[in-house]
């Protein structure tokens, strides 16, 4: 990952990446939440982040706009190459699981989430 210096201490490198200090939340979390098009004010709350902290985080992101995009892409990359992995290796577990028969009397619940997969699919 390329090299971004902080001088914030609000934003802070650790085995997670970039992070906010003290925490386990990563800039890669925030990215995800501004990429979805939530307002930082949404996000501080979310995140249960303090008014200093999401300020940090936006202005950290803001100023190394380049750098922190190009390690949130390669981030999200390795994010989708662990999901199919884990997809790929647990196919035949998930197919036995689908065949196993559904427990009594909870009809009403799977009713549901036929009708709620039912939805999905045609969106």
């Amino acid at each position: 990952m390329p090299e971004i210096m902080t001088h914030s201490p609000t934003v802070v490198r650790n085995s997670l990446g970039l992070a906010v200090a003290g925490t386990r939340i990563t800039l890669y979390d925030v990215m995800d939440y501004l990429t979805d098009g939530w307002p930082p004010k949404l996000i501080q709350h979310w995140l249960n982040l303090t008014d200093t902290q999401i300020a940090d985080v936006m202005a950290y992101i803001e100023n190394n706009r380049a750098e922190v995009e190009t390690e949130y892409q390669q981030v999200v990359a390795y994010a989708e190459e662990l999901r199919q992995y884990w997809t790929e290796r647990n196919r035949e577990r998930f197919a036995q699981i689908a065949k196993m028969p559904r427990r009594p009397g909870q009809e009403k619940l799977w009713a549901k989430l036929d009708a709620l997969k039912a939805r999905i699919a045609q969106e």
